[in-house]
């Protein structure tokens, strides 16, 4: 199989690639391209879809239904009714209101006052890509807008629940400061927000729940509201397996109503067996094209800048799952070296490096490839390596084999730069 990218020694191997580039080189031009290893990511869900499934537990969320057309657009504004409604553009990014599509519209997020304009700015948003802070100069394709009414706060607070790795159990997070940035609201004024552990064995208790929602500052006619709202949002997290479930704002109304204005929500990769009708939701447009194609072949596959592909092989790591690691990397044209971190535990170091042979041997690769043997029968990897003649450069220490890396892929820069071929031999 493929080991987990962020394990301690894999992330020693990073810092000393880094450190080396930034110590030698200009900064970032050597640090990591890409790693690919075999290790599940949460399942992350459009805005209308959240609000679905809050929906079916009783959650309180404004009226609203996707449209995939500029016509659905005006026909949901039609039955939605009224004259202030918003428009949200699905694309799986945060920063929509103040994203730009590609056509030049500004803002993925726009006040409508009649269907007109919903079937006017849906023609605008659908099939354009938005571009966000999150996404890059290449943003996200929008495939449909979601038409809600709009609904107006008299407090507007944060809550979020989710996994915490240090305890291994549900928090919850909540601030009075709702409708912000929680990053912004953390480092500005952390007092703000109230964290609370939860015991996995009891739950969210009314107790519990009724605290947070006083805390907050809902008034006292909505404390009740509010405490229910807690624990249905608790009862999704648990029963559909979410790593987070984020609500920004969760809002008491001018009417008193307590509702979920916005929500993000992700989930749990390794329970898609139990949760076939969350998972059929996943967007693959929303997804980068390289990692969709990992995943159909069970690996992960991580971009970054940067110029070193870094591939992490652990044992039961086939031959064929190592040519489509090796294709994934070697197709970014940027990629001037290869660091394989080769751990063999149950299964040998020696076979798993007959495997790299084998594909580097049919793939006629031309670029240096530095492997970091250790495990089992670790020597007589490094001698199969070292006696197969391919540009595959077996080092034992972490470090060295990350520095060496650097220095190959400076050298293989350098040549490009000026348009000659460079070959490498043993002897280091």
């Amino acid at each position: 199989m493929f080991k987990l990218v962020r394990s301690r020694p894999w992330a020693s191997a990073v810092k000393a690639v880094q450190a080396f580039g930034r110590a030698d080189f200009r900064p970032q031009t050597t640090s990591i391209r890409s790693s690919v290893a075999q290790q599940k990511r949460p399942l992350s869900i459009h805005e209308y879809l959240s609000a679905d499934l809050l929906k079916s537990y009783g959650v309180g969320v404004p009226k609203g239904e996707v449209a995939r057309s500029a016509a659905e657009a005006e026909a949901i504004a039609n039955s939605i009714g009224g004259d202030d409604m918003v428009i949200k553009a699905q694309v799986l990014a945060g920063g929509r209101g103040k994203g730009t599509f590609d056509n030049g519209l500004k803002g993925g997020v726009r006040v409508i006052y009649s269907p007109t304009e919903a079937k006017m700015f849906a023609a605008q948003m659908i099939g354009h890509k938005l571009i966000t802070k999150q996404t890059g100069a290449a943003g996200r394709l929008c495939n449909a807008v979601y038409i809600c009414e709009r609904k107006f706060a008299r407090r507007e607070f944060y809550l979020a629940i989710l996994m915490d790795r240090q305890s291994q159990a549900p928090v919850i997070i909540a601030s009075s400061q709702g409708g912000m940035d929680i990053e912004t609201v953390a480092k500005e004024n952390p007092d703000a927000i109230v964290t609370t552990n939860i015991d996995i064995h009891k739950g969210v208790t009314d107790d519990i729940a009724r605290n947070i929602a006083t805390e907050l500052g809902f008034s006292d006619q909505c404390v009740e509201d509010a405490k229910d709202t807690i624990k249905k949002l608790y009862t999704v997290f648990m029963e559909k397996d979410a790593t987070q479930i984020e609500i920004n704002p969760l809002s008491e109304t001018s009417d008193h109503q307590v509702l979920a204005m916005d929500a993000k929500m992700t989930f749990d990769d390794n329970a898609d067996f139990r949760q076939k009708e969350v998972f059929s939701w996943r967007d693959r447009t929303q997804e980068d094209a390289d990692e969709v194609k990992a995943a159909e072949h069970g690996l992960n596959f991580i971009k970054l800048d940067g110029d070193i592909g870094c591939l992490d092989v652990g044992g039961g790591a086939t031959a064929e799952a190592i040519k489509q690691a090796f294709d994934l990397i070697t197709g970014d044209p940027k990629v001037t070296a290869i660091f394989v971190n080769i751990f063999g535990g149950i299964v040998r170091c020696d076979a798993i490096a007959q495997g790299l042979i084998s594909v580097v041997e049919n793939m006629n690769l031309r670029i240096p490839i530095i492997a970091r043997l250790q495990g089992t029968n670790m020597e007589q990897a490094a001698k199969l390596i070292n006696e197969s003649g391919l540009k595959i450069f077996s080092i034992d220490d972490l470090q060295s084999a990350a520095e060496k890396a650097v220095q190959f892929s400076k050298v293989v820069k350098m040549a490009r730069d000026i348009d000659v071929g460079v070959e490498f031999s043993l002897g280091i």
